[in-house]
């Protein structure tokens, strides 16, 4: 398709329509008239050549190409913004911008209270908006990595990215202090026969999905969306659960929960932030990532599980 040929501004008012569903709202949304969004709406109508926007009732609902049509719209809206907000030169300590990161509870933990801490100092009007991994992100890593400045993922789940390399960790294993039919050392048997609390997406516990290669079908009792609430499900009860150690250090005394090593060689965890080419050359995004590469260096010097 030749975009030389498309309103750019129908992008707006495609977004206001399939998310209001409303001419008149849709419009006093965005600054037109009721007659120019009803106008812009035609437009739309004659280039997808479907409705969008279908009269139910009193209502309109929107179509399936509209259905289809709505989070794309959301995401061209943003990639948009933040290419016409890029800037060749970036003053950290004069200047207002807002990141948003992409990352699990244990990265913001982990890495971002570094990150906030120099931004705080060097950058005050500098902005991080820390949001949870979307579930799609293994599926569209693309599109999803347009709609932020960075994801906070660990290697052996996305390539063909640029990344900024930051820390490594590795794998523990929580067990209630009260549970007795653990000794002082875990066994292959206590995680083939002990109830399991994972965290819920996969592709984030991928010591988990050594278990299976080991032959341990791990019998989950609970899963969950964050890493930090995993001490309060194991205190008090028979479960365990795989935790990155360097957030079990910082969770320690929250919960009953003993801290203990893994009968078996886990692949460590080797964090990067990841980011979209089109970050590539904008001051504000190097600015970024070199920041996060020294918080990064921070974390490296003592290696997880030495003193």
């Amino acid at each position: 398709m030749n975009l030389s040929g498309l309103d750019l501004n129908l992008v707006l008012s495609l977004r206001a329509l399939l998310e209001e569903r409303n001419v008149t709202r849709a419009g006093q949304r965005i600054g037109l008239s009721q007659p120019a969004m009803s106008a812009a709406l035609a437009r739309l109508r004659r280039h997808f050549d479907d409705e969008l926007l279908s009269r139910v009732g009193g209502q309109y609902e929107l179509t399936a190409l509209g259905r289809a049509l709505l989070d794309r719209t959301a995401t061209a809206c943003d990639l948009l913004e933040r290419v016409f907000s890029s800037r060749a030169d970036f003053t950290a300590g004069r200047e207002e911008h807002e990141f948003t990161l992409l990352a699990s509870d244990y990265a913001a933990a982990v890495f971002g209270a570094g990150l906030v801490r120099i931004a705080h100092a060097e950058a005050p009007r500098v902005r991080l908006h820390f949001r949870r991994l979307p579930a799609d992100v293994t599926e569209d890593t693309a599109t999803v990595l347009s709609t932020a400045d960075g994801l906070l993922m660990p290697h052996g789940v996305i390539t063909g990215f640029p990344a900024v390399e930051l820390f490594t960790d590795r794998w523990v294993v929580l067990v209630a202090e009260a549970n007795d039919e653990v000794g002082d050392r875990l066994t292959m048997d206590d995680l083939a026969r002990l109830p399991w609390v994972i965290y819920q997406r996969t592709y984030d516990a991928p010591a988990a999905r050594q278990l299976s290669m080991l032959g341990i079908d791990p019998h989950v009792e609970i899963s969950v969306d964050s890493f930090q609430v995993l001490p309060y499900l194991v205190a008090g009860t028979r479960r365990i659960a795989l935790i990155q150690q360097r957030l079990a250090e910082r969770l320690s005394g929250v919960a009953a929960v003993r801290v203990m090593e893994a009968p078996y060689e886990a692949v460590p965890v080797q964090m990067a932030l990841w980011w979209h080419p089109g970050h590539t050359h904008d001051a504000a995004h190097i600015w970024l990532r070199e920041t996060a590469a020294r918080v990064g260096a921070e974390l490296s010097p003592r290696h997880p599980g030495q003193g």
